[in-house]
């Protein structure tokens, strides 16, 4: 089997004898896809990898030629490394795919999106409705000048109006750079000037905990250094005052009423630049993600519907992702629209009004596929079982995670408390650089292990590597990709250099974007979380994933993070902080009794110097854990950056904290 999944033992493993990541963690627990689910499956047969194994580009091409072109392409791939062109010559249109071509299969009157406010207000959007939608803005980003190749800035809350954007610059060749709406003013300013964005779409503001956000006041504060803005659309959805620039700023809801046509989709080259996403990197300046057309929108589409095990006609789809994030691109936006599915949008938190928001919204739409990150996970386990308990989820028959790498508890409580004993987990590997879902199980064909990957899916070629970059049969190393892909990023916007000195300098011929794994006995990659969190004690390369899940393994721990602080004995200890499940005592036994439970599971070289009880962790609007921040902490400095933080008053908390918690032996 191992063959099917790219993992032969034909290539020289590493001959030194310290290994790359120490491999401490060990699951032995399997869950087999259950019968009925293998009956019903799209793809239950290991055919599939078989026939991605012998011919890729055969693989892709069979994908591609699903989507609607209006030329067919002359090639399938053209690869320089490390420069991809994927279906070249071809050309096609996304809002053309995503919409038009259902409605003219007699599919107008499906639901396209069910949409929840945070304040509760609702709307049923088809098919054809936001057909009509997306074809009406095309028409007002034209009137406003923009044209094909131009740069369009999005800055908006979780609402309708945002798919509709994408897709109306989609529609016209235009490309759009979506800012998370929990950017600052800075930020967003950063981001337009890099793209030279010609238009900006916002709102007045949007709704986080019963609180407003004034993202127009954000955009006027940025629009001050944007020289390349010449137009602002500004969406009313909170009714808030604000300021309008005549001139500039004019509102959706009024040039839409005003304009009379309607775009048609504008077909491109293959190639062509769909959209720009930034993502942090070592320096100050953020990275413009480029990708292409064709080739995300054909990955995209396939990994959507094999991974998910999607139903066109009977699932409501429910991806709880921001579209700020590329995983609200491709799994909110362009994945189920291509696929013709109903989805789930939501404006809110999981906690607003009460804590069990999710579980009505899941009950209330009969969902049966919920995309969630562990961080939400572990933060229900915090809560308690009564929220989901309340309510009936008996519709869920598929749950997936993504963001980071899950616990194998949390993997469990997930299954157990929201997908009733029998629902199948798809955890999933991919980065924004990927474009779509790399490594994962096909749920009617992979054999589970909870916190596992699994396998890479068809059509990919991933490898484990050591320091100087050999194949690591068996252990931890660095993951890298070996091959090019349909989706994968066409480099950084304005730097290609950067690019490759980013993406492709570390080894040799392959990619490598910064993250651990390993690979056990029978071949299943665990993800580590990223090479610059694996901490070096005495020696030892220790992965902060595999501290975590044996923090979390303890009855009475929710969620926990890891970090390594200088220390003049062991030259890094483990920093443990820990929040406990409701009800728990926070006491200084209980932190010894997590040292020695950490210690029992993967080894005394893995147990926590200090335990650190906190009420939350330093998280980002998207849910991952800053421990950058919590270095900061454990090693007495003062704090980077907290602007991207969901609370930034957490940090001060847990800083207070650390400074009166004891220090183990």
């Amino acid at each position: 089997m191992n063959d099917n999944f790219n993992l032969d033992s034909s290539q020289t493993t590493q001959e030194n004898n310290s290994p790359t990541i120490e491999n401490y963690l060990l699951e032995d627990r399997v869950f087999k896809p259950d019968t009925s689910f293998i009956h019903q499956a799209i793809y239950n047969s290991l055919d599939i990898y078989k026939d991605a194994d012998e011919n890729t580009e055969l693989f892709w091409e069979k994908e591609a030629e699903k989507l609607s072109w209006s030329k067919k392409w002359e090639k399938v791939l053209e690869w320089e490394l490390p420069f991809a062109k994927w279906f070249v010559g071809g050309e096609l249109n996304v809002s053309y795919n995503c919409l038009d071509r259902h409605v003219e299969n007699g599919k107008g009157s499906k639901v396209a999106y069910f949409f929840e406010g945070e304040p509760g207000d609702k709307r049923t959007i088809t098919y054809q409705e936001l057909l009509d939608e997306v074809s009406k803005f095309a028409q007002v980003l034209t009137d406003f000048g923009v044209k094909k190749g131009d740069r369009v800035a999005i800055y908006m809350p979780m609402i309708p109006e945002l798919p509709v954007s994408m897709l109306a610059c989609a529609r016209i060749g235009a490309t759009h750079s979506v800012v998370f709406g929990g950017f600052s003013s800075e930020a967003l300013k950063d981001r337009i000037n890099d793209a030279e964005a010609k238009v900006l779409i916002t709102a007045d503001g949007g709704y986080r905990r019963g609180s407003l956000v004034p993202l127009k006041q954000s955009s006027d504060e940025a629009l001050s250094e944007t020289p390349s803005i010449e137009h602002v659309i500004v969406v009313k959805r909170t009714g808030q005052d604000v300021n309008m620039t005549p001139g500039r700023d004019v509102w959706y809801e009024e040039v839409m009423k005003s304009t009379p046509g309607f775009a048609a989709p504008v077909p491109v080259d293959s190639e062509h630049l769909l959209f720009l996403l930034y993502t942090s990197g070592t320096t100050a300046k953020p990275k413009g993600i480029m990708h292409s057309t064709g080739g995300y929108l054909a990955q995209v589409a396939f990994t959507h519907k094999a991974v998910f095990d999607i139903h066109e006609d009977s699932d409501i789809y429910w991806c709880a992702a921001d579209i700020g994030w590329v995983t609200g691109h491709s799994y909110i936006v362009y994945g189920p629209l291509a696929n013709c599915v109903t989805s789930v949008l939501y404006e809110g938190t999981p906690d607003f009004p009460d804590k069990d928001r999710w579980w009505k919204l899941i009950e209330e739409y009969n969902v049966t596929i919920l995309y969630t990150a562990p961080t939400a996970i572990r933060t229900f386990m915090k809560w308690g079982t009564q929220y989901p308990g309340s309510h009936d989820l008996s519709s869920l028959r598929l749950l997936g995670s993504v963001g980071e790498p899950i616990n194998p508890e949390a993997w469990m409580w997930y299954r157990k408390h929201i997908g009733s004993d029998s629902c199948p987990i798809v955890d999933t590997w991919w980065q924004t650089e990927t474009g779509a879902i790399m490594i994962s199980p096909l749920p009617g064909i992979t054999d589970l292990k909870p916190g596992s990957a699994t396998f890479t899916l068809p059509g990919i070629h991933a490898e484990v590597v050591d320091d100087v970059g050999n194949k690591v049969e068996r252990g931890g190393g660095y993951l890298t990709l070996t091959q090019p892909w349909p989706s994968m990023l066409r480099g950084i916007y304005g730097d290609p250099k950067r690019y490759e000195e980013t993406y492709w300098s570390r080894f040799k011929g392959k990619y490598f974007a910064g993250d651990g794994a390993k690979i056990d006995d029978d071949g299943y990659m665990w993800l580590l979380g990223r090479v610059d969190d694996v901490m070096n004690v005495s020696g030892h390369r220790v992965s902060t994933t595999e501290v975590e899940s044996a923090l979390v393994d303890h009855p009475s721990v929710a969620e926990a993070a890891v970090v390594g602080a200088n220390d003049a004995t062991t030259g890094q200890a483990i920093m443990a902080f820990v929040t406990l499940k409701s009800g728990e005592d926070p006491s200084q036994d209980k932190g010894e009794e997590l040292r020695k439970h950490v210690s029992t599971k993967i080894g005394a070289i893995a147990r926590p110097k200090t335990v650190i009880f906190t009420d939350d962790l330093p998280k980002t609007r998207s849910g991952k854990i800053m421990r950058r921040l919590l270095r900061d902490v454990a090693e007495g400095r003062n704090l980077g950056d907290v602007t991207t933080l969901a609370d930034p008053k957490v940090v001060e908390e847990i800083k207070n904290r650390a400074q009166v918690s004891p220090q183990e032996d």
